[in-house]
This record gives structure tokens, sequence and C-alpha cells, in this order.
């Protein structure tokens, strides 16, 4: 949570808006989430958010920008957790012999949380070709079927996918 002192002396209209729409929005995410940790913690990002918005103050409706910022994170949050437990799901399978140690499941779900990262830009179908071609394994005609495309299509998904992965890995 932002202590609202941190906001007004710089901003006044940041501190207006946090004052008053900062329940209004953690009710609609504890509504959605139903869990008060969580939902605090997206209201928390979504200011932090809103913080660094350019020209904030000729935002005509803060509620429509807030509500915007705090969908992308949900939706992020989402996808971490569905990553995190296909992730969980293969390592049972996988029997107690081949289980990593505490230290290699934390690399793993870093690794993880970082190409959830690299695929944030992508469109929802982009990244879901992408996650049902390396994690299930599945083939590129599965991938259509269960996405309503065409194979061609899938191919070009996961081109975007692996380019995507490669910039952001040159990058760092």
């Amino acid at each position: 949570m932002l202590p609202p002192s941190t906001l007004t002396s710089d901003h006044p209209l940041l501190a207006r808006i946090y004052t008053e729409d900062r329940p209004w929005l953690l009710g609609r995410l504890y509504t959605r989430l139903r869990n008060l940790e969580d939902a605090e913690d997206v209201a928390g990002d979504t200011f932090v958010q809103l913080i660094q918005t350019p020209r904030l103050a000729s935002v005509r409706e803060p509620r429509a920008l807030i509500i915007t910022i705090a969908k992308r994170l949900v939706w992020k949050l989402w996808r971490r957790r569905e990553l995190e437990a296909a992730w969980l799901e293969s390592l049972f399978h996988q029997g107690e012999q081949f289980a990593p140690s505490p230290q290699e499941q934390l690399a793993i779900l870093q690794t993880l949380q970082q190409v959830d990262q690299m695929l944030d830009g992508l469109s929802a179908k982009a990244r879901a070709a992408f996650l049902y071609s390396q994690l299930d394994g599945l083939t590129h005609k599965e991938i259509a079927a269960a996405l309503g495309v065409s194979v061609s299509m899938v191919r070009q998904y996961i081109s975007q996918a692996l380019q995507r992965c490669y910039a952001l890995a040159d990058a760092q």
C-alpha cells in the first residue's frame, strides 16, 4: 500500500485519486480475485503504474484508466499462476526421484516468470500457441485445433513468440 503522504506534496491529483478510488478498486479486485492479499497487491501495483502515467491531469476518467491497468495486472497474475500450476503438475508426474531441490524449484519458477514477461506483449492466441508447443509438446496441428486457427497461423504465432524471446534475451 502506498502511503498517501508520499503523494500529497508533489501530486495533489494523485493523492485525491488514491484516497477516493483505492477503496473502490480494492472492492472490485476482491470481488474478482476472492483474496484480499492479491487484491491489495494488484491495487498497489495499479497505483504504482498510475504514478508513472505521463500527463495524468489530462485523463478525463481516472477510474477507467485505473480499471484498465488493474485488469492487465490481474491477467498477468492469472497467467503467472497458470504457468506455475502447469510446471507443478509436470513435476508431480515426473516422480520423486526426479524432483528438483528447493533451490532448483525457485530457479525454475523465476525462469518461468521471465518467460511470462517475454510473452507479455503477444496476443492471447500467440502466447497460448507458444506454451502449448513448448510446455505441452503439442503438434502444430493439435494447437491449431485447440485455438481454432490454421496450422500456418500457429507457425506465425510461435515464430512471433520465439522472436520476442530472442530479442529480450539478447537485450539482457
